[in-house]
């Protein structure tokens, strides 16, 4: 599992992405299209066109990794957001669709 730091930032990929792309396609996207810099604690979410694959590309404090997820049944919901919570990206993983979200503390 991913361990994500609180400071994290989860930068979601809204169009399908083709998966036959690795480090160099998916890191082209991250700063041509999210113009941020992948040296960072960021995480940038790609999912495929059925919504059954997704990668997660982020930086590793050595180097560039790559988590790959394939799922057996159903697919990852659609999202409108281009940035994520970590709730949210969660909830994206696991394929809960919330109807709300509330927040316990303002």
């Amino acid at each position: 599992m991913l361990g994500l730091s609180g400071n994290s930032r989860i930068f979601l990929y809204n169009d399908p992405i083709n998966m036959h792309k690795s480090f160099e396609g998916l890191l082209n996207i991250v700063e041509n299209i999210f113009q941020q810099d992948l040296l960072t604690n960021n995480y940038f979410v790609f999912i495929n066109k059925r919504r059954t694959l997704m990668k997660v590309l982020y930086w590793d404090n050595d180097g560039i990794a790559i988590w790959y997820k394939r799922l057996e049944k159903g697919t990852f919901t659609k999202n409108k957001k281009n940035i994520l919570s970590r709730r949210e990206f969660f909830l994206l993983l696991e394929g809960v669709t919330p109807k709300k979200l509330h927040a316990r503390f303002s």
